[in-house]
Order: C-alpha cells, then sequence, then structure tokens
C-alpha cells in the first residue's frame, strides 16, 4: 500500500476539479493545458530536486500568493518551520471538502470521502477506527507477502530479454499487490486500478482524465464494499466491518478503501521507482543498501530527498491567521509544499544531496505532519525496506539503459514520478 493517507491527502481531483473550474471542464484543453506555469511551477522539478525557485522562495518568503484567478486567495507555504505550523494546526485550518468545494465555487459530487477531506470530530473517530489495522503488530503478517512478492518480480525480471522497464515490471506490481492482499481486491483487477491511480495523479492527463478516473474507480469501490457488507473477508474493510458494524457506513468504507487504493499503489511505486534510480547512480548508498547496513537510515534519506508527494491537503483558514509576514485571511487556501520543506537546511549544510551517511531522521514531511500524517507511513517503510536492498543484490551491476536526460519524468503530477525507467540489468 504505502503512503496511504498522506496521498489521500493530496488527491488530484482537487486539482482536476480547479483545472476543471479554470477551462470549463470541457473541449481539448480542458485541464493542465490552461493551467499557467506560475501556478503549477510548485510541481515541475528539474530533474529529482524542486526546481530553483522553491529554494529562493523557501529563504526569501517561505510563505507566498500564488497567482490564482477568480478571486480566489491562494497561498504557497515553503519552509520547513511554515509547513510544520500549518500541518500542525488543528484548529486555525479545515480539510472539510465542503468547505474547498464551496470556496472555489465547485460542487459536491465529487467528494472522495476518507481521511483526507475530513475534520474532526468526524476524521478523529475514523482515524480511530482505522489506527489498530496499521500498527507494526498488525502489519507484521504482510512481511512474509511483500518478500514473496519481491522475489517474483526480481525473477521475472530475471528470466526477461534485455533492458527491462523497472518501473512497470518491478515498482508498480509490489505495492499493487500488496494492496490486493490488505483490501481483498481480486488479482486480476490490479492493472485496471493501476492506470486508474496514475491518471488521477497527473495533471498533464487533463481535469476531466482525472475525474473519469475518481468516478470508475468509486463505483468500483462501492461493488467491493457491498460485497464486503454481505461477506466480510480477513482484509482491512472486512475487519472494519466486523469490529464497527453500522458505526462505519458504505460511503466511509468507500473513501477508506479509496485512499488506500489509489494512495498507496502510486505513490509507493515511485518512491520505488526513482529510489532505485538513486541507487544506480550513486554506489556508495547501493553499496551500503547491498551489505544491510543502515538500511532504516538509508530508507529515510530517500524519503526525505525525493519526497514523492510534492503538496499536503489543500486547507482552508477558518480565521485570521499570520505567518512571519504572511496575513492569511479567513476562507484562503493554504498549499504546503512537502518536497520544499524537505530541502530546509534543518536537514543539514547539503538537503539538495543524498547523503547515505545521514543519521536516521524521521522528522522529513514525506508522510506529512499532524493529525493528517499518512496512516500507512509503516506498511510504505517496509515495502521500500523489503524492496531496495533485494534489488541491488540481485542485481548489482544494474545501470539506466537511456541516458539520464531522455527519462521521461512527469511534468506536473502531484505524485512525483515516472512513466517509465528502462533498466539494464547487467
Amino acid at each position: 500500500m504505502g503512503m496511504t493517507s498522506m496521498v489521500s491527502a493530496v488527491r488530484s481531483q482537487v486539482l482536476g476539479l480547479v483545472a476543471r473550474r479554470f477551462t470549463g471542464g470541457n473541449g481539448p484543453y480542458a485541464g493542465l493545458s490552461m493551467l499557467p506555469d506560475k501556478i503549477l511551477w510548485p510541481l515541475h522539478r528539474d530533474g529529482l530536486d524542486p526546481v530553483p525557485q522553491m529554494g529562493r522562495w523557501r529563504a526569501d518568503k517561505p510563505v507566498t500568493r500564488l497567482p490564482v484567478p477568480f478571486g480566489i486567495r491562494a497561498w504557497l507555504v515553503t519552509g520547513y518551520e511554515p509547513v510544520r505550523t500549518v500541518l500542525g494546526s488543528v484548529d486555525g485550518y479545515s480539510n472539510d471538502f465542503a468547505k474547498f468545494a464551496a470556496r472555489i465555487g465547485i460542487g459536491m459530487e465529487q467528494n472522495p470521502g476518507g481521511l483526507g477531506f475530513a475534520d474532526p470530530p468526524d476524521h478523529t473517530r475514523l482515524r480511530k477506527m482505522l489506527t489498530p489495522e496499521f500498527t507494526m503488530r498488525r502489519l507484521g503478517r504482510l512481511q512474509p507477502r511483500i518478500e514473496a512478492i519481491v522475489a517474483g518480480r526480481l525473477d521475472a525480471l530475471a528470466a526477461a530479454d534485455g533492458p527491462v522497464d523497472l518501473w512497470h515490471d518491478f515498482a508498480l506490481p509490489i505495492p499493487a499487490l500488496t494492496i490486493c492482499e490488505l483490501l481483498g481486491v481480486p488479482y486480476a483487477d490490479r492493472e485496471y486500478f493501476q492506470e486508474l491511480s496514475t491518471t488521477r495523479f497527473d495533471l498533464g492527463a487533463g481535469g476531466n482524465a482525472a475525474l473519469g478516473a475518481i468516478s470508475d474507480s468509486l463505483d468500483y469501490i462501492g461493488g467491493l464494499v457491498e460485497q464486503q457488507r454481505r461477506e466480510p473477508g480477513e482484509g482491512l474493510l472486512g475487519a472494519l466491518i466486523k469490529a464497527h458494524g453500522d458505526d462505519i457506513d458504505d460511503r466511509e468504507l468507500a473513501g477508506v478503501a479509496d485512499g488506500v487504493l489509489t494512495g498507496g499503489l502510486e505513490t509507493s511505486a515511485s518512491m520505488i521507482a526513482l529510489g532505485a534510480l538513486v541507487l544506480m547512480t550513486n554506489p556508495v548508498m547501493a553499496e551500503k543498501m547491498r551489505a544491510g547496513v543502515d538500511v532504516d537510515a538509508m530508507v529515510e534519506e530517500l524519503l526525505r530527498y525525493l519526497t514523492v508527494v510534492q503538496v499536503a491537503f489543500p486547507r482552508v483558514a477558518v480565521r485570521d491567521v499570520r505567518i512571519g509576514d504572511a496575513e492569511i485571511r479567513a476562507g484562503d487556501v493554504v498549499m504546503c509544499s512537502l518536497s520544499g520543506a524537505d530541502r530546509d537546511v534543518k536537514f543539514g549544510p547539503d538537503p539538495h544531496l543524498i547523503d547515505p551517511d545521514r543519521a536516521a531522521n524521521r522528522s522529513h514531511m514525506a508522510f506529512g505532519y499532524g493529525i493528517h500524517r499518512c496512516i500507512g507511513a509503516e506498511l510504505a517503510r517496509m515495502e521500500l525496506r523489503v524492496a531496495y536492498p533485494a534489488l541491488v543484490r540481485r542485481f548489482p551491476a544494474m545501470s539506466p539503459a537511456v541516458p539520464p536526460a531522455e527519462l521521461r519524468f512527469r511534468r506536473a503530477s502531484i505524485v512525483f514520478g515516472l512513466d517509465e525507467l528502462p533498466v539494464n540489468l547487467a
């Protein structure tokens, strides 16, 4: 599954809905093609790094107005401490989808539900139900399954001729099959949901494509919930139904499942693929990973350095708030750049460098912070701690099959990643 609740936090339908608002939602230019770079630049990268403008804003004006049209006042927060302040506030901002929808002038029909767009007390109640299912003790039952999935994918890579696509053939199936195991989703449906997840997070596909993927996903999950209601299985949905019955309704169950399925798939897959790319170009880190030295610390450093979920939940200020020199008014939309915060000098004098010897530091923002911090963080870590060492041990001489300049990174996706990762295994 991976960084489940974090990605629920930044569901791409939000910016897809914004894109529809800006473009009328119709025609070939709906979505990203009509959104200017002066709005989308926080989602751009220079290779694996946030664009230089992010660093300049973090240093000079870490809380800055974004030039959003239609009278919407929106702010981007980039510095580590200001991001922590916003995400850690319980009563200053709202994640309630109704408030956000009203602020930007859209309807409620696309409310995804789940933890990501809920405030206390609803958020508190749902999270209390979910937390026992994501403890290390409960997740431990998935460890053997994850190890078997990784081993199976490595065998499949070894049997292939010529270069392989590490994204499609290794990084994506690991969280996909783990999610199938966790939720009880039929294995045969994995490719369908891989496609839906990628589409909904990539604004390059346009707002209408993202909305269509959301609708299809929710339709499928609604059927899954109905089936689990009739015959609760051993997965997450079945466990919630057995433990809480009618205390959690079908809409809430669908929101939970949607967050797990779409949230944990694309993020974990991107982390596995991009982390593998870093290891291929950093022989010191690869050797340490191969030897099993400080694996936990290196996983945390990769999470910090890559921060694939680039922005956190959009929040609406519920009262006037002052952060530094910025005067945020009640009703303003606030976006926190997680990738910007994780390149703060708080992490050392060279935060733009990947450091295999950096001490383990779990204070990074790759999983967010505060009450909306990713509930699936430990499962994500479990996947990464299994996948990285196994990959570099099995294929110690692997290398990119194309020059770095030819790798196709997603241009404006909330979840940063690649479309493919061609690799020579020997």
